[in-house]
């Protein structure tokens, strides 16, 4: 499947950022959206160029004028109508959605009677805190998991126009149903993201002392929580249930993880057996997640390096590790509270962390 012209209807951060990535690939694309200071933002940014909705109710789009794709990335509960429009003037051969839930919208879709043969929806799982096109990014979605859940209905070349999106933006596909895809995402993105809220809630009545003591590990927890409010209540409204059910058992451990707290303040001294026990199925969880190009999960070692907080300290830091040859797997700032200082912290293979040590002690640096 070729895809020559690409309609994004939709220019926020997912939209803008496909758009971004097709055009690098040489793709037309062709940007809608009712809020006309994201399609202006979106277009001076390289991501297309404005399109003109064809109007009136007998309007349709010329067969050659017709966009090879459509991609919906407009917020669940809207994905349905966009589509039963943009089918009735024949806006594209074929569409997709790239909300973050799948069975609902689909659901919608056929109750509306949408065309379902060309129509396979599809979701990114990729993304940022920030929202908006000027947050968008060509390679948002490289290395991605990108799930398509294509119905019975679907035809095979509607199904040939996604997975092309999907190769195009650099991402990985997986095919999933869409009940399916929506319990997995309510336990690897939606319900953390509300257990992150509820933890980033209890620092707006935290003391001032309490957040000059703030250290990378609750920056870790909460990062996600700085989302737009509105746009989660959208994909939180439309994956209530499975959502619930994970919270829920969320809570259950905290509920019992208190109960046990309190036990062991008043003496009880059995009861950091349930405390240990959730503390280790935390890990356990935790080295389930994929690690580097989705394979199992590595364990790597951390070199921390005091580094000054002014420009050309991070290229000189990486500069160290191209001359000895080692690969930089990941690497976390910690920023020291008032100083104009901080620490990196290089994760490399076990075996490369006395090379890289020794190295950067030659050269200068502090290694604690």
């Amino acid at each position: 499947m070729d895809l020559r012209t690409v309609l994004v209807v939709g220019t926020g951060l997912i939209g803008t950022s496909a758009a971004l990535a097709l055009r690098k690939r040489g793709v037309r694309v062709l940007l809608a959206d009712r809020d006309q200071g994201a399609v202006r933002l979106a277009r001076e940014l390289g991501a297309g160029e404005e399109w003109q909705p064809i109007k009136g109710e007998q309007a349709t789009v010329p067969a050659a004028e017709r966009a090879d794709l459509a991609i919906i990335a407009v917020p669940p509960a809207h994905v349905a109508t966009e589509l039963l429009e943009l089918q009735r003037i024949g806006a594209a051969r074929f569409y997709t959605d790239v909300a973050s839930v799948k069975a609902e919208p689909i659901h919608r879709a056929a109750q509306l009677g949408c065309d379902l043969a060309t129509y396979v929806a599809s979701h990114p799982l990729a993304g940022r805190e920030k929202s908006g096109p000027g947050a968008a990014r060509e390679d948002l979605f490289l290395g991605r998991p990108w799930a398509l859940c294509p119905t019975e209905e679907a035809d095979p070349e509607a199904k040939a126009a996604v997975l092309r999106l999907i190769e195009l933006c650099g991402a990985n596909a997986v095919e999933v149903g869409a009940i399916d895809h929506d319990r997995a995402v309510a336990v690897v993105s939606h319900a953390p993201h509300v257990a992150a809220s509820a933890v980033a809630a209890r620092l707006a009545d935290a003391t001032d002392v309490a957040l000059g003591l703030a250290g990378q590990g609750v920056r870790d927890v909460t990062r996600i929580a700085g989302s737009d409010p509105g746009l989660w209540l959208g994909i939180l409204s439309g994956n209530a249930s499975p959502v619930a059910e994970v919270l829920e058992a969320v809570a259950n451990d905290l509920a019992d993880a208190a109960s046990a707290l309190r036990a062991l303040a008043e003496g009880d001294g059995t009861a950091t057996n349930e405390i240990t026990q959730l503390l280790k199925r935390g890990v356990a969880g935790h080295d389930r997640i994929p690690g580097k190009h989705g394979g199992p999960a590595s364990s790597y070692a951390v070199v921390q390096v005091v580094i000054g907080d002014r420009p050309g300290q991070l290229a000189r830091l990486f500069q160290v590790c191209d001359e000895i040859g080692v690969n930089v797997e990941d690497v976390r700032l910690e920023h020291a509270p008032g100083l104009p200082l901080g620490i990196a912290e290089l994760s490399v293979e076990p075996d490369a962390a006395t090379t890289l040590t020794e190295a950067l002690h030659e050269r200068g640096w502090q290694v604690p």
